[in-house]
């Protein structure tokens, strides 16, 4: 089957492409600016960002895009303020990344099943008491535009933003993942401000874990009724756990604390509740050996001391970030042609945990790292003043460039280049 002559423009080079997408760009650029200042005097925290949406929506919709809020249809409450904007080609027989209600202006059914699908993913939650000292501002700004320019160079592929809220928090993309919304993808990118250019690295996949110790109160001076002191079985866990981190070394991150630890000095606890952050360099070792021997001593103890105990993970898990090679490489060329030639981290080198981590694990992925200044960290007050700065407004064009041509030339090396020109049978 051949693509139809209708969809073909009258120059189908890479390079004429590429003016197509650079055009794009270049033409929103106002529209990208005052997204993000708009993002930026408007912080709204994880899970409450309806400003955003509708902004972000609003715009894409002036494009040409068919947009859905909360990618749940209502199913999934982390979800209600995700978004999704697709533009391009829809495989006619198929639910997976089509919506009925969608088909319009922005989409034109196709019968190949070889669809090219991209995604472009946006974040716009802000950080309590900081506002966008993590620069959500510009990635939401630098995704649209990338989607924008992309879905104007290759009108045959089907072109999507998502949006992704609460990454701060609950972690959204977490629940898109699970959700299946990435699923069939050939790429995902983001690009995250920082005060340096990067490529690579990893995250720490993470599954924070509460544990609640039961026992039985007394007073401490009874000497008929000892109780069962909860507070000893938690001191205890808390302990062996420290043990089982040193055993375990650089493969692991724990802290713990103590969230409730008694009442009364002179009364027996009866319960105590630590809170553990538990992250690894893999979600294989965390979930198959960290957290079950945690959770294994944490029932022995109780049980050594005549107590109960419970367990339960109070946040998602967010998994180790596996970033694509191919999509890795395209983005040190591309970043290298626009002056801003990054730093390739180590694959095993991991700091922080990130939902993108999720992300990678079901559809190749590369998170680009781009400086809008220097010697700032992140989720910091100066981090925040330069998100909203000429220099951090500046970034969004080269941010949305740099994502936009790494997708074209992908998309022209594995399924343009001899096939749209010739007008093959698939």
């Amino acid at each position: 089957m051949a693509y139809s002559e209708d969809i073909l423009e009258p120059d189908q080079s890479l390079e004429a492409r590429e003016q197509r997408l650079r055009q794009a760009i270049k033409g929103a650029e106002g529209a990208l600016i005052d997204l993000a200042k708009y993002l930026h005097e408007n912080p709204e925290l994880g899970l409450a960002e309806h400003k955003a949406v509708a902004a972000i929506r609003e715009l894409l919709v002036q494009h040409g895009f068919a947009v859905t809020v909360d990618v749940s249809d209502g199913k999934i409450p982390e979800l209600a303020t995700s978004l999704r904007a697709d533009k391009g080609r829809i495989i006619s027989h198929s639910a997976n990344g089509a919506r009925p209600s969608g088909v319009g202006p922005a989409l034109v059914k196709t019968e190949r099943d070889d669809l090219y699908k991209m995604a472009f993913l946006g974040e716009y939650d802000a950080l309590p008491g900081l506002g966008h000292g993590c620069g959500h501002n510009l990635i939401a700004a630098m995704s649209v535009g990338a989607a924008l320019g992309f879905a104007a160079a290759v009108p045959e592929a089907l072109t999507t933003f998502f949006g992704c809220p609460a990454e701060e928090t609950v972690g959204g993309k977490v629940f898109m993942a699970d959700a299946g919304v990435f699923n069939g993808y050939k790429g995902a990118l983001l690009t995250h401000p920082a005060d340096v250019n990067e490529l690579g690295g990893s995250s720490l996949a993470s599954h924070p874990l509460e544990v609640v110790f039961h026992g039985q109160t007394a007073h401490v001076a009874d000497l008929e009724d000892r109780g069962v002191n909860a507070l000893d079985c938690a001191v205890a866990l808390y302990s062996e756990v420290n043990r089982l981190k040193a055993l375990w070394g650089s493969e692991v991150v724990i802290g713990q604390i103590f969230t409730e630890a008694g009442e009364a000095p002179n009364m027996i606890p009866s319960r105590a509740t630590l809170h553990m952050t538990v992250r690894a360099h893999t979600v294989n070792f965390l979930e198959d050996t960290v957290l079950p021997t945690i959770k294994e001593a944490a029932v022995r103890i109780a049980k050594a001391k005549g107590a109960t105990v419970a367990y339960r993970h109070y946040e998602p898990l967010f998994k180790d970030l596996r970033e694509d090679k191919t999509w890795r490489q395209l983005a040190e060329t591309v970043m290298t042609e626009w002056g801003v030639k990054p730093t390739l981290l180590p694959d095993d080198l991991a700091e922080g945990s990130t939902d993108m981590g999720n992300v990678s694990q079901v559809v190749p992925t590369v998170q680009l790292t781009l400086a809008i200044g220097e010697h700032m960290g992140l989720h910091t007050p100066e981090f925040a003043a330069a998100t909203g700065s000429p220099a951090g407004l500046e970034a969004i064009q080269k941010g949305a460039h740099i994502m936009a041509i790494m997708a074209l030339r992908h998309w022209w090396q594995y399924h343009g280049k001899g096939q749209l020109i010739k007008k093959s049978d698939c």
